[in-house]
């Protein structure tokens, strides 16, 4: 119902009812069945950063100072409403805890978001930092998902009670009402200012249910240590290409190649690179001229490749045979994908042939490939549909991998001795006779007797003692 009432001009969404910034937060489930609603103190917080977003712009009276998620995310219209307000707001703020990164839905909306700044990225060759991230709970550096980890902010700014409880606990404890207070202020300061200073344009919403999370699969782990993927590029440089082809579009180097040139301003293989990322991966990168002669597909994958292809390599009859001989190897964890712009005029006069050519050279990856996502392999028309496609690509490659990786046994010694019937207490032979008494002056003790003479005693032992 929101999309159908309020979106306008080919599915963009009219100003009028564009956030100023979006929070992210991940639902609190209640405690016990009458219990108070947990998400409650979210709800103050984002009424007081609204109050702060209108003192200090000059939005007009009824505009949409922030977007909150209060409802259960179920319903009708609940996925076109956040759809609309992720692709509409200026700043994304979220509220960091450990269940934030547990959430796949928070996951989502962080995706979503961070597609528009890497668009941004590509049409203007500029990074596009437009979120802001607040402290609802402080989560250790070493449990932030690489999309978090990798944000440039400094917490230090809002205060030092700030970054040892964060807001939840600077807004439960009474004694820390003007730390909270300064905190918000200057959280909201910052959301001005990074609204100001990054203009990221409207996009057309996307369908919330089906973007990916991008801290990973739901129930893996978060921290971003051990996903890697690799990209490959095939193509040319300016100084190798076929007679005729104008070098506008490429580089020094293949990963130079910029497919969708002048609309982008980046060469594909970073901004491929920044989409991988966004779902929580480490990336690789090299060109196939550098990578061909290493793929050996009798060893074991370490993980996951993305190849992308410019057909126009296969007028350059060296690199054809390359790629024919590596089609002949079975690595079905290798992804195929095919940038095509069809306002490249050489590009779309030669087509038909190029088209043909390639599925000649590459039948089995061009065939995998169509089985993973049929537009990779079929030609990817421009760097929105890039973003949509690619995550599809990636979770392919990465299933495949899965399948035929090595598996590795723990280290050490993987003798198993032959299983033994136990005794009561969990032990073979006999119980074990019962711990010795505590000695008679240790019964103020509630600690453990470590043989020492030296009593482990709680804070309270210890009031105990002194008084």
């Amino acid at each position: 119902m929101f999309l159908r009432s309020h979106l306008r001009d080919g599915g963009r969404v009219p100003a009028s009812v564009q956030p100023y910034f979006f929070l992210s937060y991940a639902h609190t489930p209640r405690f016990g069945a009458g219990g108070p609603d947990p998400d409650m103190w979210v709800e103050r917080l984002f009424r007081d950063l609204c109050s702060h977003v209108m003192a200090l712009t000059d939005l007009p009276a009824g505009a949409e100072a922030g977007f909150m998620d209060r409802e259960i995310r179920s319903g009708e219209g609940w996925s076109e409403r956040l759809g609309a307000a992720l692709a509409t707001c200026r700043v994304f703020v979220p509220l960091f805890s450990p269940r934030y990164f547990a959430s796949e839905m928070c996951g989502k909306e962080w995706f979503a978001f961070a597609q528009r700044a890497i668009q941004h990225g590509a049409m203007s060759n500029e990074r596009a930092e437009a979120i802001v991230p607040a402290l609802w709970v402080p989560v250790p550096p070493s449990q932030l998902p690489g999309p978090a980890e990798r944000l440039q902010f400094n917490h230090n700014t809002f205060g030092e009670r700030y970054v040892t409880d964060g807001l939840y606990g600077l807004i439960k404890l009474r004694g820390y009402a003007e730390q909270y207070e300064r905190a918000v202020y200057e959280l909201a300061r910052r959301i001005v200012r990074v609204a100001e200073t990054v203009r990221l344009d409207p996009v057309r919403p996307v369908d919330y249910r089906v973007v990916p999370s991008a801290f990973g699969p739901a129930g893996g782990s978060t921290a971003n240590s051990a996903r890697t993927l690799h990209v490959t590029v095939a193509a040319g440089s300016r100084h190798d290409l076929p007679d005729g082809r104008s070098p506008e579009y490429y580089g020094e180097s293949p990963l130079d190649w910029n497919p969708y040139h002048p609309m982008s301003q980046r060469p594909i293989a970073y901004v491929a690179e920044d989409v991988i990322k966004n779902l929580n991966y480490q990336t690789t990168m090299s060109s196939f001229d550098d990578e061909a002669g290493h793929f050996d597909s009798k060893q074991p994958p370490t993980r996951p490749e993305i190849l992308i292809v410019d057909r126009w390599v296969v007028e350059d009859e060296h690199r054809r045979q390359r790629l024919a001989a590596f089609d002949q190897e079975s690595r079905p964890w290798i992804n195929v994908v095919v940038p095509w712009n069809r306002y490249d005029h050489q590009s779309r006069a030669k087509e038909a042939e190029l088209a043909r050519r390639l599925e000649e050279t590459l039948p089995v990856k061009m065939s995998q490939g169509r089985a993973a996502c049929r537009a990779a392999a079929n030609g990817v028309a421009n760097m929105e549909t890039l973003g949509q496609i690619l995550p599809q690509v990636v979770e392919a490659a990465a299933q495949q991998f899965l399948r035929h990786a090595q598996v590795y046994l723990p280290a050490g010694n993987t003798h198993t001795e032959r299983p033994r019937l136990l005794g009561p207490m969990g032990m073979s032979g006999p119980a074990a006779p019962p711990p010795a008494p505590f000695p008679p002056d240790a019964h103020h003790s509630h600690g453990n007797h470590n043989g020492n003479g030296n009593n482990d005693t709680d804070r309270g032992d210890a009031d105990d003692s002194e008084s």
